[in-house]
């Protein structure tokens, strides 16, 4: 929704401060090799379309990118792929990888109003 082709009309679109990213699989077409793929039936044209590391972002967009430190190599690949993607093409972006977090609590975080991801999307 922050990528220069987003759907949004632009009076909505400024309205967007920020978007964390949690635990983001931001390039698809790896997920193309895996077993998965059989159910998910991704392919090359949806993997390129749907990527957002492959697409430009917005002009003024600000993107965190939110993994948990305990995550697989993967994730934590993926993390930080697109926060380097788009700080080349001209957006602010901040990687974070959250200390003794995984995939299955990483949004623990937001049941705490002081939490460091809840004050990132509230910021």
């Amino acid at each position: 929704m922050i990528s220069s082709t987003t759907p949004l009309a632009a009076d909505v679109s400024a309205r967007i401060a920020r978007t964390v990213s949690v635990s983001g699989l931001h390039d698809l077409r790896p997920i193309m090799r895996i077993k998965r793929n059989e159910t998910l039936a991704i392919d090359e044209d949806e993997a390129i379309r749907e990527s957002p590391a492959l697409l430009s972002p917005a002009a003024g967009a600000r993107l965190v990118c939110w993994a948990g430190a305990r995550e697989t190599s993967e994730f934590l690949r993926q993390n930080a792929l697109l926060a380097n993607i788009w700080l080349g093409l001209g957006a602010e972006t901040e990687v974070v990888e959250e200390p003794d977090r995984h995939h299955f609590d990483i949004l623990d975080g937001l049941a705490d109003a002081n939490h460091p991801l809840t004050q990132t999307l509230l910021g």
